[in-house]
């Protein structure tokens, strides 16, 4: 029987970025956007807060662009400060890229076993769906989700009881399957 596992996010993932400030490495996003227009040209920044000093920093979004090149819908979402636009711009590579940033989803993420029937099975298939990509090692998925320690799961790979297509030590963020054998 297969079942399914879900890691899902919590809440927006810090920013890790240098304060110019106070020199702390972290910088929580809130969802709030400016929305600056000169004429036909407007610039969109993701305001995003020092988590040592409370300090604003800026990341560009949009700068330079053409007003009639912005979708209306995401023009709507930009000035009603859409928290779930904030989510997927925060996503995005090209803007993390861009703006010289990473994502820390330390505490930021969850993962949904949907409940606790595959714990005393022999043999259980489980695939793992990303609702988000949430970059983690596959190895501390499955201890959380069967209750045991990384040791152990690392001794089950060694012992090939535990298999999967993709390298269960790396960090992954796209969905993977993996059989244990108890």
């Amino acid at each position: 029987m297969l079942h399914d596992w879900v890691v899902m996010p919590t809440c927006l993932p810090l920013v890790r970025r240098r304060c110019h400030a106070c020199d702390a490495g972290r910088f929580r996003a809130n969802g709030k956007f400016r929305v600056n227009a000169h004429h036909k040209l407007i610039d969109v920044w993701l305001l995003v807060l020092c988590t040592g000093c409370g300090g604003t920093a800026k990341l560009t979004v949009l700068e330079r662009a053409n007003v009639r090149s912005v979708r209306p819908e995401l023009l709507d979402r930009l000035h009603a400060n859409d928290p779930a636009l904030a989510a997927e711009l925060l996503q995005d590579p090209v803007l993390r890229r861009r703006n010289r940033v990473a994502l820390d989803w330390d505490g930021a993420w969850r993962l949904d076993t949907g409940g606790s029937d595959h714990l005393d099975r022999e043999k259980a298939d489980v695939s793992v769906r990303f609702a988000a990509r949430v970059p983690v090692r596959p190895v501390r998925l499955i201890a959380e989700g069967f209750g045991l320690s990384r040791a152990e799961v690392e001794r089950l790979i060694a012992e090939g009881n535990l298999v999967s297509a993709v390298r269960l030590d790396a960090r992954l963020s796209g969905d993977f399957t993996f059989t244990l054998k108890r």
